[in-house]
């Protein structure tokens, strides 16, 4: 189709303009450290307008990162640790209100690499993508690519009472430099537990990309804007909710072909790997 072969093309200038195609290798290991801004809003469904706002919070987060598939990501903000990994065979995360489980899942790119980070990881997810158009992004006139995960992909994301209805990638890539500048993705779920309405989760998440840097040879984003809107529905209107947060983020450091980086370093915690091999 010609909407696939404009897409293909759109990947290849992309990864020609991150510098990728000369830099085959950059891959192999990375670290990056950086800073983090939150802030959380909840709205009232009905009436749609703004509720309360929380106070901002500051942060860092690092990131590890080896092939295949070997990442590690520990996120601290206002004094909260949010953390997460993969061995490349199993995804888990740790957080403070749920503690440590494995993810139910399959492997996906961790969404701090496709933040600019690892140009390979985004071109990677957008293998089967379809062009849509043209549309103007932060002054940018963009390219727009579509990926639709298939419906085996989304089986295997359900889990017990939630089914996963949709997930769908957008890429806006700009005409003019043939970098990413804006990237979203959304995630449709219903869940519905024995006895009770069926309720239905949206989750969306847009990020804009900013000032690319050379490192290595290879172009990357040292700065952006997340924002991430969770919306739950159901029959009765009475029941939506919208909660959404914001991000701003910066990278301090970025090292490729990380010296001394193993496999060890990605080992699952203790009881995650104790409660995974006892089932």
């Amino acid at each position: 189709m010609q909407e696939a072969s404009s897409a293909r093309y759109i990947i290849q200038q992309y990864l020609a303009a991150t510098g990728c195609l000369k830099h085959l290798e950059y891959t192999k290991s990375m670290y990056a450290a950086g800073r983090v801004k939150m802030v959380c809003h909840e709205t009232d469904g009905p009436s749609g307008k703004l509720g309360a706002r929380s106070g901002a919070g500051h942060g860092c987060f690092v990131l590890w990162q080896k092939s295949p598939g070997m990442w590690l990501v520990e996120l601290v903000v206002a004094g909260c640790k949010v953390a997460a990994g993969s061995n490349g065979k199993v995804a888990w995360r740790n957080l403070p209100w749920l503690g440590t489980d494995a993810a139910r899942c399959p492997q996906r790119p961790l969404r701090r690499s496709i933040q600019g980070l690892d140009p390979k990881s985004t071109a990677s997810m957008f293998t089967k993508a379809q062009c849509l158009g043209e549309k103007r992004i932060r002054d940018e006139n963009c390219f727009v690519l579509k990926v639709s995960a298939d419906r085996a992909a989304v089986a295997e994301r359900s889990d017990g009472p939630a089914e996963v209805i949709r997930h769908v990638l957008y890429g806006y890539f700009s005409q003019r430099s043939g970098l990413l500048v804006y990237i979203e993705d959304s995630h449709l779920t219903r869940v519905q537990a024995p006895g009770s309405d069926a309720m239905y989760w949206e989750t969306t998440i847009g990020s804009t990309m900013a000032d690319y840097k050379e490192v290595d040879g290879v172009l990357v984003a040292h700065q952006g804007r997340s924002s991430a809107s969770v919306f739950r529905f159901g029959d009765a209107s009475a029941q939506s909710s919208r909660i959404r947060m914001e991000e701003e983020w910066r990278i301090e450091d970025v090292v490729f072909n990380v010296a001394g980086l193993s496999a060890d370093c990605f080992i699952p915690p203790r009881e995650m790997l104790t409660s995974f091999h006892g089932k």
